[in-house]
């Protein structure tokens, strides 16, 4: 039996990881797409470490982008076999798969027309899938229940799924797998979500394994203690909107976090600390997906159930708008009015969020609250980075907005946090591989795990394989 890491190795993004088994059955764990701009990924997307054909079956840990995006490419190339999560990870699947593909026709037929343009003989990158090729994956798609062990297509392997509390539907993944005369247990905790945090229900401690491959997101860092987090949300408001008369700009993925300050927005609503501005979601995406939410009540926390009892939406509120067309957006781009605005990407390397910032960035009264992880290259991630100017849409744009930081709403869970989920884990663990990480985080978080009694914790590069006895 043996592990190869085919992505977000080093890494944060591109999340696949490849068991072979004794027998040869192929079992792939994720299967992202890579989001960001550096030079040595540029052609990750497009090749892959493995033979589509013959792969045997995929399981998913959820349903954002890094962790599911190149399935139908993966369909495409040639898999025919299951693809196995949870029923929400399932009917968010079907909407992010379709959003991805509309950005990838769309920015192949953009840049098939800035080559022909300028006359350029180099060949223009097609689009990775089209949405002939999501339908056809949709099609190999099986939900399965939390906490309830279940046969994938090979007879001897089970599979496991509890709650991660990261987004709606995420799931940590337990195997179960008969080698010869033993039994291995075998982990992948999936991105592992925060405590306490609103909407969905905590993340729940996986089984026991033998081997595990754990995320490591934030394995540098604690976050921002949350009882301060409305009062600090509430004062960028005030600041930007009433006090300076300008935008805030909350780039927000569509999938959790937009749902997560939709909420939040609610109860301030509801307790009357909102000031009267609107406040628009602008993705098409995030009102497909918050329309999910509601049909998934088996991932709600008891907070949000009680909360349910007072207000039957948790999601609208008389000043919220949710815009679907582009003319509405546009619009939202050349307007005074102070306003919230939250918008995708959560990075703003691609989206409608792109150009809102486009518009607004130089304008001193207006402010850009970053509210999670960004990868160092994005626009994100250098405005994160405190840069002074920014090039968007082949214009230098100096930053003249405030910039503001709130990690507490982030969904990853934090060193601490990580390393509460992983305590039960450290009897049994005989190796730990961390992944979804830069390696500087990845190191300091190994460093803690060592303190607290975990020994073999390797940290693959991508490509790396390792036989496990």
């Amino acid at each position: 039996m043996k592990i190869k890491f085919c992505g977000a190795a080093q890494e944060i993004t591109g999340s696949a990881h490849l068991i072979t088994l004794d027998d040869g059955y192929t079992i792939l764990l994720d299967c992202g797409l890579y989001q960001g701009r550096a030079e040595e990924m540029k052609n990750f997307n497009e090749n892959w470490l493995f033979d589509p054909s013959k792969l045997d079956c995929v399981i998913l840990s959820h349903a954002h982008i890094d962790h599911t995006g190149r399935l139908p490419k993966l369909v495409k190339d040639g898999f025919k076999g299951p693809i196995y999560c949870t029923h929400a990870t399932r009917s968010l699947c079907a909407i992010m798969l379709l959003d991805s593909a509309k950005i990838q026709e769309r920015d192949a037929a953009y840049d098939k027309k800035k080559l022909k343009e300028k006359q350029n003989r180099e060949e223009y990158r097609e689009a990775l899938y089209g949405r002939t090729d999501v339908k056809s994956t949709l099609n190999q798609f099986t939900g399965c229940s939390y906490n309830r062990w279940f046969e994938i297509d090979h007879s001897k392997v089970q599979c496991f799924f509890t709650d991660a509390g990261h987004i709606l539907g995420s799931a940590s993944i337990t195997l179960k797998i008969q080698e010869g005369n033993k039994e291995i247990m075998f982990g992948f905790s999936g991105d592992i979500g925060r405590p306490a945090r609103p909407i969905l229900r905590d993340p729940v401690p996986m089984p026991t394994v033998d081997y595990l491959i754990c995320e490591s997101t934030y394995g540098d860092r604690v976050h921002t203690a949350a009882p301060s987090e409305k009062t600090r949300f509430l004062e960028i408001i005030k600041r930007t909107c009433i006090e300076r008369k300008g935008k805030l700009l909350i780039p927000a993925f569509s999938i959790g976090r937009t749902q997560e300050l939709v909420y939040l927005l609610d109860q301030l609503e509801t307790e009357g600390l909102l000031p009267k501005v609107p406040v628009y979601v602008d993705s098409p995406l995030a009102v497909n997906a918050t329309t999910i939410f509601g049909t998934h009540p088996e991932c709600f926390d008891n907070e949000l159930n009680e909360y349910l009892l007072i207000d039957d939406n948790p999601f609208g509120f008389n000043s919220l708008s949710y815009i679907k067309k582009r003319e509405r957006s546009k619009e939202l781009n050349t307007s005074d009015e102070p306003c919230i605005i939250i918008s995708s990407s959560g990075m703003m390397n691609a989206g409608r969020v792109k150009h809102h910032l486009f518009h607004c960035i130089e304008e001193d009264r207006n402010a850009i609250l970053i509210v999670g992880y960004c990868s160092p290259n994005t626009p994100g991630g250098m405005l994160r980075n405190g840069v002074d100017k920014i090039k968007l849409f082949g214009r230098w744009k100096s930053v003249n907005a405030k910039v503001e930081v709130m990690d507490s709403f982030s969904a990853h869970a934090d060193k601490l946090e990580m390393l509460d989920f992983l305590k039960g884990q450290r009897e049994s663990v005989r190796k730990l591989f961390l992944v979804h990480g830069t390696y500087e985080k990845q190191m300091k978080f190994k460093q803690l795990l060592n303190t607290y009694g975990f020994e073999d914790i390797q940290i693959p590069d991508l490509g790396d394989e390792f036989i496990l006895d």
